[in-house]
């Protein structure tokens, strides 16, 4: 048994670790670390606990079986150290006095002392242990007393006292809890606020990760207690790990048999951002910054980005695309008179199940610096703004957050976003376009900041869209919530052999992917991610510089195959961390302000959309001022993929073409001859122009496109015929303006199929209420409720009109197509 004295015990412990600090062949130089963490103005310091070991494994295993021996002696040994640094003259350590309180956290490997809130057991109570799991609740920070000061008037002397409970101090013996009022000879005290000592104190509850919980068992809880420089480093969500003493705070001097534990934090350590999965610590490197330039400098950049985003998902090239503009956004103005004018974007996708919106959320929720994902049915109207609820420790009320709120800066991803209840749907009006929420409930009147952008999928009325009807039909959302969104694309489930055909095969290629490492038929593992090496910033590898390719894997990454192809002929995607910190860069770095040639653009484009009278009522969303400001944010957001200063004509072009593609479903025309001939080289892979012509026009087939159709005036020329022998005899030539290798008919037996489906169901609706209708109007419905990619060029058309009528579907007389 050892014979020394506690205070020889406590001085020799204390020598140890100061030798540790000064030894001068450890891996790190602890007191640069000292110096560096005092010109910071902070009084946490970081030590390995692996160097610990290294250095006396006797004092590391005394830190994690008795840190109430060993961890005061530590942290006086770091004072000592500091003592003997730090200069009293230099200003920049004049906060430091001999109240001021430094720490020691501890960082490594903890072996058999890594636990989860399920795992913890009595055994390892007054241990050190790693713990990790996600942010559920957290308090208000309070400040605790912890040395008040008294003056007593009538003897002109002060008094001190000191409180120590179990939650702030390693002594067994709690001192004593009682405020004095009086001196020891009945003098009355007065309080000296300004001398006395406080310190932050804040309770938070973490949850075992939702992975690791046992099947069928909810996950656990425990309570973590911060103090000091600790508090507020984490909020209800993130993931973190936590270092710290676990201990029992005894029962009150109740009868009761159990005592409520909790963990005494000695460090946090943040793991990734809320749900996401991203690392919060995004650090862009030299080498990254000159990736990045390189890649903005390309001509196609915006279509090599958007070929990036989610490539395992068939399709859908024009909502990737927003979804990246969605990423950057725009720029957002706070004017001299208090007004506010956002450039978060908002997204809506409406449409038929299975057609890969939710897949979308997702991948979002994975990619984005900050989101937060919520379902309509289970998000209330407080829950998504904020409520006012009761605190337990004080009986006060006090706001909650809600999903909004949290998400400031980031995204909220909200699925089935049409089972939300219009009471709660209203809730969210205020966010989408002030970006704040006003409270006025129970005494508290308040605005809380939302600036976030919002994403959300959502099923039309009874299911299924039906494209016989109006937009605003099918959606079923007021108009006041939908010019909140800045585009909203209407997702269908068209029925076409090739589409579907292609659609099948990426799937079971999807199914056929095995990860690296795994044979075939060898059962996957499961991954509990559960990091030994506690707080290292080497284990972040997010933090290295990323790679800027991604190799093309046709299994994971068919959704890309018909895009821009590289030098070595392969589509050219970019990986997902080099994605995030070109989004971060650009976000950080970029604020475009408009050009003189695109705010006149804009302005003609609104102006036109605004007098389209022939398509009016059949956009998916009403067309208002709010549609100018849409203009401007994706305008901008595309200049900022391009890392541009300025908002050009060209960066407004494509905003036209988004925004008339989400409310038309229009597709802009090829950009030149030169490159249609490219396009009509034959059955092998198409190849796009770097211009901004979007593969959402191209068709899956192999055949090859075919060509332009006769221009309006030709049109007219043909309704002015009044014969539909002469209509035909008309169109006929027009075979012979496409290009030498297009075979004679353009129309396969699929797309005739196809023609056919949308005839008849045309024909039941209002357009042939009068038995007749408009060749033209016809041929513009039909395209309508096609799909990007089934769209019939006019030669198709014609051809399939021909054929019908010889197969006595219908009938073409006057330049009308009349039912038989």
């Amino acid at each position: 048994m050892d014979e020394e004295p506690v205070d020889a015990v406590f001085g020799d412990r204390v020598r140890r670790f100061q030798e540790f600090l000064d030894a001068p062949n450890g891996k790190t130089d602890y007191k640069d670390a000292i110096r560096e963490m005092l010109i910071h103005s902070r009084n946490r310091l970081p030590v390995s606990i692996d160097e610990v070991r290294d250095f006396d494994k006797e004092y590391w295993a005394g830190l994690l079986n008795f840190p109430a021996d060993f961890l005061p002696a530590a942290e006086r040994a770091l004072r000592d150290t500091i003592l003997t640094i730090y200069d009293p003259a230099d200003t920049r350590f004049a906060y430091i006095d001999e109240q001021t309180s430094f720490y020691v956290s501890f960082r490594g490997a903890f072996g058999d002392h890594t636990v989860s809130p399920r795992t913890i057991s009595s055994f390892h109570l007054s241990k050190m242990l790693s713990i990790e799991g996600i942010v559920t609740r957290a308090s208000l920070v309070r400040p605790k007393i912890i040395r008040s000061v008294h003056y007593a008037e009538n003897t002109g002397r002060f008094h001190a006292r000191e409180y120590r409970d179990q939650t702030t101090s390693f002594d067994p013996v709690s001192h004593a809890a009682i405020y004095p009022t009086e001196d020891p000879d009945g003098n009355k005290l007065i309080t000296e606020y300004g001398y006395s000592t406080y310190r932050d104190h804040q309770t938070i509850s973490i949850q075992e990760m939702p992975e690791t919980a046992p099947a069928g068992q909810l996950p656990r809880s425990i309570d973590i207690v911060l103090d000091d420089d600790l508090v507020d480093c984490t909020k209800p969500g993130d993931r973190v790990q936590i270092v710290g003493v676990f201990r029992s705070l005894g029962n009150g001097g109740s009868n009761v048999s159990h005592f409520r534990t909790v963990v005494l934090a000695n460090a946090v350590y943040p793991l990734h951002a809320r749900s996401s999965g991203v690392s919060q610590q995004e650090k862009v490197t030299d080498a990254d910054v000159i990736a990045i330039t390189a890649i903005a400098k390309k001509t196609n950049v915006f279509d090599v980005m958007a070929q990036s985003l989610a490539p395992s998902i068939y399709g859908h090239e024009y909502i990737k695309k927003a979804v990246l503009l969605m990423l950057l956004s725009g720029v957002e103005k706070n004017l001299d008179n208090g007004g506010h004018l956002r450039g978060d974007i908002n997204i809506l996708m409406v449409g038929d199940p299975s057609t890969a919106k939710s897949q979308m959320l997702r991948f979002v929720l994975n990619t984005a610096a900050l989101a937060i994902a919520t379902t309509g049915r289970g998000s209330s109207g407080v829950g998504l703004t904020a409520a006012v609820t009761h605190d337990k420790e004080t009986g006060e009320r006090r706001l909650e957050a809600g999903a909004m709120v949290l998400a400031d800066r980031g995204i909220v991803c909200i699925d089935e976003f049409d089972k939300m209840s219009d009471i709660d749907r209203v809730a969210i009006h205020e966010v989408m376009e002030q970006q704040t929420v006003t409270i006025a409930k129970a005494g508290i009147h308040t605005s809380l900041n939302a600036r976030c952008s919002v994403i959300a999928a959502a099923n039309p009325v009874y299911g299924q869209y039906d494209v016989t009807k109006d937009p605003h039909k099918n959606i079923a959302l007021p108009d006041s919530l939908l010019s909140r969104f800045d585009l909203l694309f209407i997702v269908t489930d068209d029925v076409s052999d090739e589409r579907d055909r292609a659609i099948s095969e990426h799937v079971l290629r999807m199914h056929r992917f095995i990860p690296p490492g795994y044979s075939e038929g060898e059962p996957i593992r499961e991954n509990t991610h559960l990091s030994l090496a506690v707080g290292e910033s080497s284990a972040n590898t997010e933090n290295d510089d990323a790679a800027v390719w991604e190799k093309f894997n046709p299994l994971l990454h068919a959704g890309a195959a018909q895009a821009h192809k590289g030098t070595n002929g392969m589509p050219e995607i970019l990986s997902i961390p080099f994605l995030r910190k070109y989004i971060l860069y650009a976000k950080a770095r970029v604020r475009p302000a408009l050009s003189q040639a695109a705010s006149d653009y804009i302005v003609e484009i609104y102006a036109g959309l605004r007098n389209d009278v022939g398509r009016s009522g059949k956009q998916t969303a009403p067309i208002t001022a709010r549609t100018l400001e849409t203009l401007i944010r994706l305008a901008t957001a595309h200049a900022k993929v391009r890392l541009a200063k300025t908002v050009s004509k060209e960066d407004a072009q494509v905003a036209n073409d988004m925004l008339r593609f989400a409310l038309f479903k229009d597709v802009p025309k090829k950009p030149s001859k030169k490159s249609n001939k490219k396009r009509k080289a034959g059955p092998g892979p198409e190849v796009e122009s770097e211009s901004s012509q979007s593969p959402e026009a191209e068709a899956i087939t192999n055949s090859p496109e075919p060509a332009a159709g006769p221009s309006e005036r030709e049109l007219r020329a043909m309704r002015r015929d009044g014969d539909g022998d002469s209509v035909m005899e008309d169109a006929q030539p027009l075979h012979h303006t496409a290009a030498s290798n297009v075979p004679e008919s353009t129309l396969s037996a699929a797309r005739l199929a196809t023609l056919m489906r949308a005839m008849a169901r045309l024909m039941q609706g209002e357009i042939f209420a009068s038995e007749s209708c408009a060749i033209e109007v016809v041929f513009e419905h039909v395209n309508r409720e096609m799909s990007e990619e089934e769209q019939f060029s006019r030669e198709e058309f014609v051809d399939g009109m021909t054929d019908m009528e010889s197969k006595n579907h219908l009938m073409m007389a006057d330049g009308k197509i009349w039912k038989v």
